[in-house]
Formats: structure tokens, sequence, C-alpha cells
């Protein structure tokens, strides 16, 4: 068997400078002002370049993303950062009187995904009755169980997944490149949507007049604070983001561990994941600082430093994204495409009936498939003040995930008459 080409550049620190590079290389291409580079970022948005790009890193073999950590620093250090300080800059109050749109999108969301695991198995059935004829642990309904997991919850639900369904660790393998590969087509189409929106909207009817609202008193609030940030501005606001951030870790080494031992049955919910304590400390840090005067931080930058630190998360996502894994399991990823259509499908038929804007669409999809580490970035690309919505409905995610995920579990594993045990 042939050995891999190793990597060109394997220091992370070369690859952060890489991923820098080109950040800076997107905004300043976007900010020029010939007809050209208007046109192009009229139709694609900064955010989807500095998500797609560092993924040819990938495809290159420049960086190898599974030997990099720089998206564990990022989803760890600086998301939690960034939450705090979004949060923060928030209005909260306006932030809820948004409605229930945001709600119903993202149930129906996890809808799609229960339902759509089974009608893609039986599609599937149909398409490849040899592959998914397969019995025993590395049978397609069990991979496909831990996708659910993680399409609802996150890796924790993933992972609780694998165990409960004795999942083979072939197939789990498999899985989880479709996991990764489909979801990061999803976004890069909910990202296209984004500089789209209103076009979009008036395709569907619907009345996205609550959230231009909180844009707008979002902008307003700023521009009414907004002074030249001085050092000492710029170092409080990265005390705050980073000095949570350590709290939120004390916390979550704390918490989860303790409920995995005393509480097991909260495991069930993902609530024994240090993550899943991460992200909901940073929220509710930046919920309770933005009832106090570090809200007016948002004059000095706060919101910008948040989103630097969100834009530098995207850029390590998109280095994670292998194009050419659809290539290998072909079926698989057909199988993942159908099902995700589902989802896609269901979304827009519930957003036509009762008139709900792109924003609710594409953060109530991200917060199923992507959760916390996703549907802030989904949400800031509407506008950074609205990221708390993304990171609340992505904590709901975590804690229906497993139990959704389990229902489309059983709801295959019957239609294949299986077992739970291979």
């Amino acid at each position: 068997m042939e050995a891999e080409t190793a990597p060109l550049v394997s220091n992370d620190a070369v690859v952060m400078g890489l991923l820098a590079l080109l950040l800076g290389a997107v905004f300043w291409t976007s900010s020029l002002q010939n007809k050209a580079a208007k046109t192009f970022y009229r139709i694609f948005p900064p955010l989807l370049l500095c998500y797609f790009l560092p993924s040819l890193l990938n495809l290159f073999n420049i960086v190898d993303p599974e030997e990099s950590q720089t998206y564990f620093v990022a989803s760890r250090y600086l998301l939690p950062a960034a939450l705090v300080l979004l949060t923060m800059s928030a209005d909260l109050p306006a932030t809820l009187r948004l409605g229930p749109k945001a709600l119903i999108m993202f149930f129906t969301g996890t809808i799609g995904v229960v339902i759509g695991g089974p009608v893609a198995l039986f599609i599937a059935s149909i398409l490849f009755p040899d592959i998914v004829g397969v019995t025993g642990p590395d049978a397609v309904w069990r991979g496909m169980a831990t996708v659910a997991g993680t399409w609802i919850g996150g890796g924790a639900n993933q992972a609780a997944m694998y165990e409960f369904f004795g999942v083979g660790s072939e197939v789990y393998s498999a899985w989880i490149a479709v996991d990764i590969i489909v979801a990061n087509i999803w976004m890069a189409v909910l990202l296209l949507g984004v500089a789209n929106a209103r076009q979009i909207d008036g395709f569907l009817k619907a009345d996205a007049g609550a959230v231009d609202e909180l844009r707008a008193k979002a902008e307003k609030f700023e521009q009414e604070h907004a002074r030249v940030p001085e050092l000492k501005d710029l170092m409080i606001i990265v005390a705050i983001g980073l000095g949570m951030t350590g709290l939120a870790h004390v916390i979550a080494d704390i918490m989860g561990p303790w409920i995995g031992a005393n509480m097991p049955g909260l495991t069930d919910f993902g609530l024994d994941s240090g993550f899943f304590w991460l992200m909901l400390t940073a929220t509710v840090a930046g919920v309770a600082l933005s009832f106090t005067g570090a809200r007016q931080l948002t004059g000095a930058g706060s919101m910008k430093v948040g989103s630097v630190f969100i834009y530098v998360l995207v850029a390590t996502i998109g280095l994670r994204m292998d194009i050419t894994a659809i290539f290998r399991n072909t079926e698989f990823f057909i199988i993942g495409l159908i099902w995700m259509a589902v989802h896609v499908i269901l979304l827009l038929a519930v957003a036509w009936l009762i008139k709900a804007p792109t924003f609710f669409i594409a953060v109530g999809s991200k917060a199923n498939i992507g959760g916390a580490a996703s549907a802030p970035v989904v949400a800031s690309a509407f506008h950074p003040s609205l990221a708390p919505v993304g990171v609340m409905l992505a904590v709901v995610g975590y804690i229906v995930g497993t139990g959704a995920a389990m229902l489309t579990g059983y709801i295959m594993m019957a239609m294949m008459g299986a077992t739970v045990t291979p």
C-alpha cells in the first residue's frame, strides 16, 4: 500500500499564519472599489471565501487538518471568547422578542433529520441494496445513527450513538467523512444564501421585519457609543473575552466529569460533555454582562474583536473540509445528500408556510447540523448582534440531540429488522 505523502506544512504556527494571510487577503480584496471586486463579493460574500479558501490547503496537501490543532484551539479558546463578546454586546430583551419562529424552524430542522434518515435509507435500499443489506456492526443504518447524533446535537451525542448502537469502526469512520463533507457543503450554501437573503425572503414572502429591527437597533447602539478605541479599551475587551473563557473552562472541567460520575441519566442528553458546559458558561457570562456597563464596549469594538475570533474559527473549520472524500464511499455520500435534501425541503416548506425569513432557516438548520461551533457563525454572518440566537438554539440542540438521534436510529433499525446489539 502506497504511503501517504506528508503535508508541506506541519508547524501549526505556520498554518495559523497561512490562515491569517488568507483572511487578510479576502478582507482586503473585498474592500476594493473596482467594479470586478464589488460584483464578485456581491455574489460570494467574504465569509464564504474565508470558509472555502482554507479547504484548498487541505486539497493540495499543504496542511493535514487531522494533525493540525488549529481547529481545537479556535473552538476551545477563541469561540467561547467570541460568544462572550458578541452576547454581551447584544440587546437580549430585543433578541427574545424575535418571536417563536426561531424555535419553530429549529425543531423543523430536527424533524427533518429524524425523518430524513429513514427516507434516505429507504431510497438507498432501492439504489444500493448490496450496501444497505450489510448486517452486524458495520450495517449502514448504525453508521447513520451516529450522524443523526451529530446533526441534531453534536460530537457528544454522536459518541453516545456510537456506543449505544454498537457501531463498527469501519462504517463509523466512513460516516464521519460523510458528516463533515455534507454538513460543510450545506454550510457553504447557507453562507451563499446570506448574500442573497433579500431575494430568498422575497421568494418565500417572508417577513424579516423583526430581524431587521434588531439589526438596526444594534447598529444604532454601536454608532451612538462609537469612539476611537484606546489601548485600555482593547485590553479590557480581550481581558473580558479570554478571562470569561478561562472561567468557562474551569466550570466545564468540573461539571462534565461530575455529571458523568454522579448523574449518569443526564449523559443521554450530552450533559457530561465539557464542550457543552464550555459553550453554556460562556453564553451565560455574556448574557449577564449585557446588562452591565460592559455592553458599552460595543462602541470601542467588542463586537469587532468577537467577529475576528469567529472568522479565525471559520477558517479552521474550512481547513477540515476534504472534497476528495466524496470520491471515497460515494454511495454513502449520495445517501447523506438525500438525507440533507429532506432536511432542507422540510425547512423551506415550513418557512414558506409561516413566512419565516432566511435568518431563521439558516440558524435553525445550523443549530442542528453543526451546533454551537457553527450556529453562531451563520447567525453573525447576518449581523454580529444576532450570534446569541444561534448559541441559544444550539444549546437546545445539545439537550434534545441524543433523544432525537436515538429515535432516528430505532426507526432505521426497525426498517432493517435488526436489533440494538450487532
